[in-house]
């Protein structure tokens, strides 16, 4: 495919952008600026009803939110890989889910936490089952997301591959991959390779300038490029800004139509 024949929708990432905004006003405002969805990280201090009312306000879908990270303060990033935690990783996944369901969000991201090791391979897999078996009778998906070790250090999933293998051993039909386009070039380079191999079972992509996770129109990575590819293989579905912008959001904007065509 022509770079040029692409057209690609987007969904703001609400754990990054107008970040000095309360959710609900957060949402209005990605409305405001053109996207076609939002997502966000950890929603649970918001009541559902007002994030309910700016999702029928904008008449946008909310893709995606994450399980909690535990505790922030020590530099935990999620708990479902981490042994001895399983009570503490299923309460959070649970909450996750039914917040998910209350406000018709899509997927809920199951984060696996810093670990590593064959015992935490197991108790990732078994908690992320129990997930699946929460999530289906609610219609919600679960996704994994391999994170790249320079942001986060110590995390249990790495790669595409390791993250396939999981879903594969899980074998549910409610779980996917959450593809971050930054994540994986940080890692392991050839996003358009790493997309095409894993495209059965990716449920969600998200993107940011590398190496500095800013706006995506800066960078190693040409996403006008890379959108083409992704739109060429079918995927249709929003794709999350999730950068880093520096000042306000609204003046990080430019690149959604040099990348939207």
């Amino acid at each position: 495919m022509v770079v040029g024949q692409a057209l690609s929708k987007f969904s703001a990432n609400l754990g990054f952008l107008w970040t000095e905004l309360p959710l609900p006003l957060a949402i209005c405002a990605a409305k405001a600026a053109g996207f076609a969805a939002v997502e966000c990280h950890w929603p649970y201090d918001v009541p559902v009803q007002e994030v309910k009312n700016a999702l029928a306000e904008t008449e946008l879908p909310l893709l995606a939110l994450n399980t909690r990270r535990g505790n922030g303060a020590a530099g935990e990033i999620g708990l479902a890989a981490l042994p001895g935690r399983e009570a503490e990783a299923r309460q959070t996944i649970v909450e996750a889910i039914t917040y998910a369901a209350a406000v018709a969000a899509l997927h809920v991201h199951v984060m696996a936490g810093k670990a590593q090791g064959a015992a935490a391979h197991d108790t990732f897999v078994s908690n992320l089952r129990h997930a699946c078996s929460q999530a289906k009778p609610l219609g919600v998906q679960i996704l994994i997301e391999p994170l790249n070790a320079f942001d986060a250090p110590g995390y249990f999933l790495r790669t595409t591959d390791q993250a396939r293998g999981i879903i594969d051993e899980v074998a549910a039909d409610n779980i996917a991959m959450m593809f971050d386009c930054y994540h994986v070039q940080r890692t392991e380079g050839d996003i358009v390779g790493k997309f095409e191999k894993h495209l059965p079972v990716i449920g969600h992509v998200q993107f940011a300038a590398v190496p500095d996770r800013g706006p995506p129109d800066q960078g190693e990575v040409d996403y006008a490029v890379v959108f083409a590819a992704i739109a060429a293989l079918g995927y249709s579905s929003p794709l999350g800004a999730e950068y880093k912008p520096v000042g306000a959001t609204g003046d990080s904007l430019g690149w959604m139509e040099q990348l939207r065509y």
